[in-house]
């Protein structure tokens, strides 16, 4: 228990510090074209890694089939 509280004490008094310099609190999402610019990366590293275009390709071309309906 005092383990959490801790870990809240601490949370706190980030957001605090950050106030204090101008900071904004984060509201704990992201907007979902910075997570595709995040795992977009590391999806081509894996593609290209494992050989999967064709595996990519295919799904690419699925999802934009469904999108232009």
């Amino acid at each position: 228990m005092e383990r959490i509280s801790g870990r809240t004490a601490l949370r706190a008094q980030g957001r605090r510090f950050a106030s204090a310099f101008g900071g904004h609190e984060s509201s704990g999402t992201r907007h979902p074209l910075v997570a595709v610019a995040m795992v977009l990366p590391l999806a081509i590293v894996l593609a290209v890694v494992f050989g999967g275009w064709e595996a990519v390709i295919t799904q690419a071309s699925s999802v934009v089939g469904l999108l232009g309906r």
